[in-house]
């Protein structure tokens, strides 16, 4: 197989997943995305399943793996600089993530921007002050099979013993995800 095949066929099976999602409430122009309806999953913490290390690189092009913060909750969200509801939920990402700097440690995962400039120019524009995987075929996405981003935007908290304790699935509020960050935080190690 060459290089082009690979990449639509791995475009393909990110895109069978997404497109099951309902759409978001939230009005938007883009096209080819599916967003969230806004609704969130809260996992027992005796039911909850292991969550992938993500390694891979940044935006930048530096090596980045969620196994640096180990011991934290760690909140990923899954965004692309094409998604409007992903530049809605920008600012309320960044007071969430300043509001619980000291408990949780923030990634993001750009996918499906083939090239890393437009991402670039999002992380500025919106002073994403975490950093992001570079994903453009999804691969970091499929890694998560115990409860899978399904739309764009998706936020997942990932509880301190590296477990997934929760989905948010299409924009999050600041409030929300400061409660569920504070709640998993408090939880016993």
């Amino acid at each position: 197989m060459n290089r082009r095949t690979l990449l639509a066929a791995a475009g393909l099976l990110v895109s069978v997943p997404l497109a099951g999602c309902s759409s978001s409430s939230a009005a938007s122009d883009d096209k080819g995305f599916a967003a969230g309806d806004g609704s969130y999953t809260t996992i027992e913490a005796d039911k909850r399943q292991p969550a992938p290390v993500l390694t891979g690189t940044s935006l930048d092009g530096t090596r980045l793996s969620t196994a640096d913060s180990a011991g934290k909750v760690i909140v990923i969200n899954v965004w692309g600089s094409w998604c409007a509801p992903c530049r809605h939920e920008a600012p309320g990402l960044s007071k969430a993530a300043s509001q619980t700097s000291s408990i949780a440690a923030f990634y993001g995962i750009n996918t499906r921007d083939l090239d890393r400039a437009p991402a670039q120019a999002f992380a500025r524009a919106f002073s994403v002050g975490w950093p992001s995987f570079f994903d453009p075929d999804g691969d970091l996405l499929l890694k998560f099979s115990s409860l899978p981003p399904k739309a764009i935007p998706s936020t997942l908290v990932i509880d301190r013993k590296g477990r997934i304790a929760a989905r948010f699935l299409g924009e999050v509020s600041t409030i929300s995800l400061v409660q569920i960050i504070r709640q998993i935080a408090a939880e016993k190690p």
